[in-house]
Formats: structure tokens, C-alpha cells, sequence
């Protein structure tokens, strides 16, 4: 037993309710077949689904079964797989490597890339939109933290990829305002609508709240670790680019051993978040202690 099998146990069973919910959703649209067939392929084509299974914990954590969550946690995974897809076209990242298969504009073609991007981040909201077991009132709920959280990472997508930082920000005020928008602001958002499904009271929502502003900086200060270290055949993408493309970083601006203690300090932190809400939060303390040791 290698030591992700603990943790990877815990994620089966949400991430296998939330493939099954996505294909479901899939299969009932009407769309011709090239874009079926490209959504399908970035968007089911693996990965641990970290964000859906976020979720699924933070509705947990509130006290649901996890039931209610899957909805939006399928439509957190549409906007995770159309930011991808984008992110790795020759404009953006230029990247031909996703999940140790070829990005989605390489097997496909970049104009159909870009357009299962933009099907896939209007499905999301569709998704929800269809979900009866939602009132008005709480759709509305995770709409706004849907077009939040997707608004915020496009927003550090510009910072990190064209710049406009303000002259009076240190590099550090930098990498935290490109990465808890690019990365955590999806992350964050994933978590808030876990308990808004959930029904939960606004210090619930607090709590899962702080845990995932931490988590989400700190899974980004783990990725560029992960980038200097890691090779491109255990990863799954090309590692290395940041460097060579002259992107700010957390090792660059920390130091390989201060980016190790600023995770160890998001983990802890983000630990002692959800410390109020007892043993139903114990998966999303298990989860965070994970995103502090994986390798890819």
C-alpha cells in the first residue's frame, strides 16, 4: 500500500458519483457529435478531481450526505475543464500535454478547443439551472459563487499571463494576488457551494470558507514545487515552463525550504479552520493534509 492509497480511497466514491453525474448530463444534450466528443474528452479523460470531491467534503462537513452537492460539484468540474483546455492553447500556455495525454487543441484542433470551452463553461451553469432539487433562491446562491469564483480565476489568469499589477506590490503581493484568484478562487468557490447545497448556517460557511483560502494557496505553492522538481512523465504535464517562460514563483521568491514552511503553515491553518465543526469535517482535514505532499 503506497501512502496515496488511504487518501485516494477517500476520494472514489465522490468522484465516481460526479463522472457518472457528468456523463448522465451529457448524454442528454443534443450537440454535434465533434463537440460531444471533445467535452467528453477533456472533461472525463481522468485527473484526481480535487475540486468536485471539495465539494462533495464541504457539503459532508455541513451535515449532507453529499447528495445534494453533486450538482454543483459537476459544474465546478465543467469550469475546471474549460479553464484547462484554454489555458493550454498556443495563446495562453502553449502547452501539448494534459493528464499524460495530449491537450485537447492537439487531438482536436484549436478551433475546437476553444469552442468545448466555451460549451463547457456554459453547460455549468445550465447544470444547476436543471437540478430540481434547488429552490430560486438557492441557485441564486450558487450561481454567484459559480460566476465568482470563475470571474476570479480569469482575473489571475491576466495577472499571471499579461500582468497590470499595481507599481507598489512586492513580488509576494503578486504571487498571492495571481494565485488566489487563478487557482483559489475556483478552489473557494467549490467549497462555499458545498455547504450553500448543504443548507448550512453562515458559520459553517465561515469556517470552510478560511479552510479554503488556505488550501487553495497553498495547492498552488505545492504546484510550483511540484514544477521545479517533479519530471513531466510523473506530473502529467510539461514541468519546467514557469521557469523558462520567467513567471513569478513561490521557490523563486521563498526558496524551495521557504515554500515548504508556508505550506506546512497554510496546512496547519486551514486544519485549525474547520477544527469547530467536529468529525464531519475530519475528510476535508484529511484532504488538505494530501494537497500538502502530493508529486503530481
Amino acid at each position: 500500500m503506497d501512502d496515496e492509497t488511504p487518501i485516494l480511497a477517500l476520494l472514489d466514491e465522490p468522484r465516481r458519483l460526479v463522472n457518472d453525474t457528468l456523463r448522465r448530463y451529457l448524454d442528454r444534450l443534443d450537440h454535434p457529435r465533434a463537440l460531444h466528443d471533445a467535452i467528453v474528452y477533456a472533461l472525463l479523460g481522468g485527473g484526481k478531481r480535487l475540486r468536485p470531491v471539495l465539494c462533495w467534503y464541504a457539503g459532508v462537513a455541513a451535515g449532507d450526505d453529499g447528495r445534494r452537492t453533486l450538482a454543483p460539484a459537476a459544474a465546478v468540474e465543467l469550469v475546471h475543464a474549460f479553464s484547462l483546455v484554454h489555458d493550454d492553447l498556443p495563446a495562453m500556455d502553449d502547452d501539448d500535454l494534459r493528464r499524460g495525454h495530449p491537450t485537447l487543441h492537439i487531438h482536436a484542433g484549436e478551433a475546437m478547443a476553444i469552442l468545448a470551452g466555451d460549451a463547457m463553461l456554459a453547460l455549468a451553469f445550465d447544470l444547476i439551472a436543471t437540478e430540481p432539487a434547488f429552490d430560486a433562491q438557492t441557485a441564486r446562491r450558487l450561481f454567484v459563487e459559480l460566476t465568482t469564483g470563475t470571474r476570479g480565476m480569469i482575473c489571475g489568469q491576466v495577472y499571471d499571463t499579461l500582468g497590470g499589477f499595481s507599481d507598489e506590490l512586492s513580488d509576494r503581493q503578486r504571487l498571492d494576488l495571481i494565485h488566489r484568484n487563478k487557482t483559489g478562487a475556483l478552489l473557494r468557490a467549490a467549497a462555499r457551494m458545498g455547504v450553500i447545497a448543504a443548507g448550512a448556517s453562515a458559520d459553517v460557511l465561515a469556517s470552510v470558507t478560511r479552510y479554503a483560502d488556505d488550501a487553495g494557496l497553498m495547492f498552488q505553492i505545492v504546484d510550483d514545487l511540484m514544477d521545479v522538481r517533479e519530471s513531466s512523465e510523473h506530473v502529467g504535464k510539461r514541468t519546467g515552463k514557469d521557469v523558462a517562460a520567467g513567471k513569478l514563483t513561490f521557490p523563486a521568491v521563498l526558496g524551495v525550504a521557504g515554500s515548504e514552511r508556508e505550506i506546512e503553515r497554510l496546512c496547519q491553518s486551514a486544519s485549525e479552520a474547520i477544527a469547530p465543526l467536529g468529525d464531519r469535517a475530519r475528510p476535508l482535514g484529511e484532504l488538505v493534509r494530501y494537497l500538502a505532499r502530493r508529486t503530481r
